[in-house]
């Protein structure tokens, strides 16, 4: 676990899984992937197979060992929804997030089918559905995903959020009934796809409409700061207002 995020909308990330598959057009330029790379070459055992996905039952408790409440992205370097995972593994991540409920999670996924699935069984198991400690996003890059904010309207929990982010494209009209927080980002790194204004400002309007929270990540570039965060003369650091759900303490 990373204690200093330097992803600004986070302020540490937890990682229980590594690795991923590319899945859509967003996936072309990972950072994860290129990271993972670098990190097994550094002889991290953590990444000794580089990008294939992989559960770390060692580091499912670190959140509990955190006494300072923090904002925490999970799976920064994967995603807990992926076509391997299992769903008990899932759920032990979530009786951890259950019981560390003094952080707030951000759950962000390109797999929102999968996540609306475990959330049926979270209410069976918990009783209630997922709270407002945990948020619950998918990430959408073009108007090609789109489809993906209806699968996350089908998730059970109090709080949504989407990352446009690779944005790489115009996203259309968008239907946010049921959506909470909207982060915005183009893309860095080596071979880059550069973001246009129209395409950002967009979704800001359709965001203010619908009463959507936003936060503007990043313009993007070479490297993530290379753009800037200010568009219109502003910056958009705002996050969903939350009334603080009272968890079920998780008990088999």
């Amino acid at each position: 676990m990373a204690t200093g995020s330097k992803i600004e909308w986070t302020e540490a990330t937890w990682n229980p899984t590594t690795g991923c598959t590319k899945i859509s057009s967003g996936c072309k330029n990972c950072y994860a992937a290129t990271l993972s790379k670098r990190l097994k070459a550094m002889g991290m055992e953590k990444y000794k197979n580089g990008f294939e996905f992989a559960e770390h039952s060692e580091d499912i408790e670190l959140p509990l060992q955190w006494k300072k409440p923090r904002k925490i992205f999970v799976n920064s370097m994967s995603d807990l929804f992926h076509e391997k995972s299992t769903m008990k593994f899932i759920e032990k991540c979530f009786a951890v997030m259950m019981t560390a409920d003094l952080h707030t999670y951000q759950v962000l996924t390109k797999r929102p089918k999968k996540m609306a699935e475990f959330s049926k069984l979270f209410y069976t198991n918990f009783g209630q559905v997922i709270p407002s400690h945990i948020w619950m996003g998918t990430s959408i890059e073009n108007e090609e995903n789109v489809w993906r904010i209806d699968e996350l309207r089908n998730v059970q929990c109090t709080v949504k959020f989407i990352s446009f982010e690779p944005l790489i494209g115009s996203v259309g009209k968008l239907d946010l009934d049921g959506i909470h927080w909207a982060i915005i980002g183009g893309e860095s790194g080596h071979g880059f796809r550069p973001v246009q204004k129209e395409w950002i400002m967009e979704i800001i309007q359709q965001c203010k409409k619908q009463n959507v929270k936003v936060f503007f990540k990043q313009w993007g570039g070479t490297r993530p700061k290379s753009g800037g965060r200010i568009i219109n003369g502003r910056t958009y650091n705002e996050y969903p207002k939350i009334i603080k759900s009272i968890p079920i303490l998780y008990a088999r």
